[in-house]
C-alpha cells in the first residue's frame, strides 16, 4: 500500500465537493487547538507571577483533552459527528465563561485545576470527526490518502501556529485575550462543521466494537505510543522558549518564536509527504521521533534568542512528517468503526505528552534553567523512540484490509 501522495491528489481532495464545507468549517474550529492551554498557561502566569503553578492549570486542560478526545471520538463512531460535537459546543463555551471569572476572581489553584479539565474536556473534537469523514465521502485510494494527509498537515500547523498566537494574544491589553479568541473560533467552526449537510448525513457503520475500542489493536498501541513521545517533546520546548524570552526582557517575543518552526514544519512536510522515508511504517515512527528528539538539543545550544530562533527552525522539519505518519499508520493498524476514536487516541497520546513535557518544563524553568528543559526534551524523545522501535512489529503486522465501504463500491462496480 502506497504511503505517499501527490499535488494532484490534494488538489482533488481538497475540491470535492462534499468536503469544501466541512473543511473551511475544520480549519476555523481547528485553528485554536493547540492554542486554549497555552493561552490559559500564559494567562495564569501574568495574574499569579509562576510558570509553575500556570504549567498545572494547563496541564489539567490537556489531560481533559486527552479525554474528551477519546469520549468524544467514541459517540461520534457510534451515533455519527453531529448530536456529540453539539453538546460538547455547548457545554465548552459554559465552562470556558465560568473558568475566566474564577481566574479574574483571583480563584485559588484547587478551584482552577479541575475548571481547566472541564475546558479540556468539553473542547469539541472537530479534528477527529473531519479526519473520519473524508472515509465516508472518498472512495479509498490516492485522493484519499492525501485527505488524510492534508488533516494530518493542518493539524500541525495548528498546533504549531497556536501557541505563537497565544504568545501574540498574551501581550494585548488583556491577558485573557488569548482564552477567550480562541474559544470563540472553535465555538463557530465547530457549530458550522457539525450542522453542514455532508457531516449531518454521515451513518455510523454497524460492527461490533470491542471494549477497549481502537485499543484493541497492538499496532495502535504502538502509534499512540510514538505519538505520545511526540507530545512530550513539544511540550517541554513549549514552555521553556516563552520563558527564555522572558529571562531576555522580550516576553511577546516567545510566540513569535515558537511560530518560526511552523514554516520549516509545513514545507518540509509536505515535500516529506510525497516521498516518505524509511517506506515501512513500523520504521518510520521510531526513525522520525528519533531524530526529532535528538534535533532539540540545539536548542540547548544558543545564547540568545536570534540563536533560539535559528535551532527552532531546523528542529521544525520533522514535526509536520511525524503527524502525518501518526495519521496514516491509523489506516493500517486501526480496527474496523474505529476510526474517528483511533484518531482520538492519537490526540489523547499527544496531548498527555504535551501536559507530562509542559508541566516538567515549569518545573524544570524555575529550578535549573531552560536549558535543562531542552535538554529533558531531547532525552524525553529518543527513550521513547527505543520503546517504539521495540514494538515495532505490532506495526509492521498490522496489515491493511478492506474497510466496509471498500467492500461496497468494489462490488458496486
Amino acid at each position: 500500500m502506497s504511503h505517499s501522495a501527490r499535488l494532484s491528489d490534494y488538489r482533488a481532495a481538497l475540491t470535492t465537493p462534499a468536503m469544501r464545507g466541512p473543511v473551511a468549517a475544520s480549519l476555523l474550529a481547528r485553528l485554536p487547538i493547540a492554542m486554549i492551554g497555552l493561552s490559559l498557561l500564559l494567562y495564569v502566569q501574568r495574574e499569579r507571577g509562576s510558570f509553575a503553578i500556570a504549567g498545572l492549570v494547563s496541564a489539567a486542560a490537556l489531560v481533559g483533552v486527552a479525554v474528551g478526545s477519546i469520549v468524544q471520538g467514541r459517540l461520534m463512531d457510534r451515533f455519527g459527528p453531529t448530536r456529540p460535537l453539539i453538546v460538547s459546543v455547548s457545554l465548552f463555551a459554559v465552562v470556558v465563561a465560568v473558568a475566566v471569572t474564577a481566574i479574574e476572581a483571583g480563584a485559588a489553584l484547587p478551584a482552577l485545576v479541575p475548571l481547566a479539565f472541564a475546558v479540556g474536556v468539553t473542547e469539541p473534537m472537530v479534528g477527529s470527526a473531519s479526519r473520519a469523514l473524508w472515509a465516508h465521502v472518498v472512495p479509498a485510494g490516492p485522493t484519499r490518502l492525501a485527505g488524510y494527509a492534508y488533516e494530518a498537515i493542518s493539524m500541525e500547523v495548528f498546533f504549531i501556529l497556536g501557541p505563537g498566537l497565544a504568545g501574540l494574544l498574551v501581550a494585548a491589553p488583556w491577558a485573557g485575550t488569548g482564552v477567550v479568541v480562541g474559544a470563540a473560533s472553535m465555538v463557530a467552526g465547530a457549530l458550522w462543521f457539525a450542522l453542514n449537510p455532508t457531516v449531518r448525513g454521515v451513518r455510523p457503520e454497524p460492527v461490533r466494537r470491542s471494549l477497549l475500542g481502537a485499543l484493541a489493536s497492538p499496532g495502535m498501541r504502538t502509534v499512540a505510543l510514538a505519538a505520545l513521545g511526540f507530545g512530550v517533546t513539544i511540550g517541554f520546548i513549549e514552555v521553556a522558549v516563552p520563558a527564555a524570552a522572558t529571562k531576555a526582557g522580550h516576553p511577546g517575543v516567545g510566540g513569535l518564536l515558537l511560530s518560526l518552526w511552523s514554516v520549516s514544519s509545513v514545507l518540509f512536510g509536505v515535500l516529506y509527504s510525497m516521498r516518505p522515508f524509511p517506506r515501512a511504517m513500523h520504521l518510520r515512527l521510531p526513525v522520525l521521533l528519533g531524530g526529532f528528539g535528538l534535533l532539540s538539543l540545539l536548542l540547548a545550544v544558543p545564547t540568545g534568542l536570534i540563536g533560539l530562533g535559528a535551532a527552532l527552525f531546523v528542529v521544525g522539519t520533522l514535526i509536520t512528517p511525524q503527524s502525518t505518519t501518526h495519521s496514516t499508520a491509523i489506516e493500517q493498524v486501526a480496527p474496523d468503526g474505529t476510526a474517528t476514536e483511533a484518531f482520538g487516541w492519537v490526540v489523547t497520546a499527544v496531548t498527555v505528552g504535551l501536559a507530562i513535557g509542559q508541566s516538567a518544563s515549569g518545573q524544570l524553568v524555575e529550578t535549573h534553567g531552560t536549558g535543562a528543559a531542552f535538554v529533558a526534551a531531547a532525552v524525553s524523545g529518543v527513550a521513547i523512540a527505543g520503546l517504539v522501535w521495540l514494538f515495532r512489529g505490532t506495526v509492521a503486522a498490522g496489515v491493511p484490509r478492506p474497510r466496509r465501504d471498500e467492500v461496497e463500491l468494489a462490488a458496486s462496480r
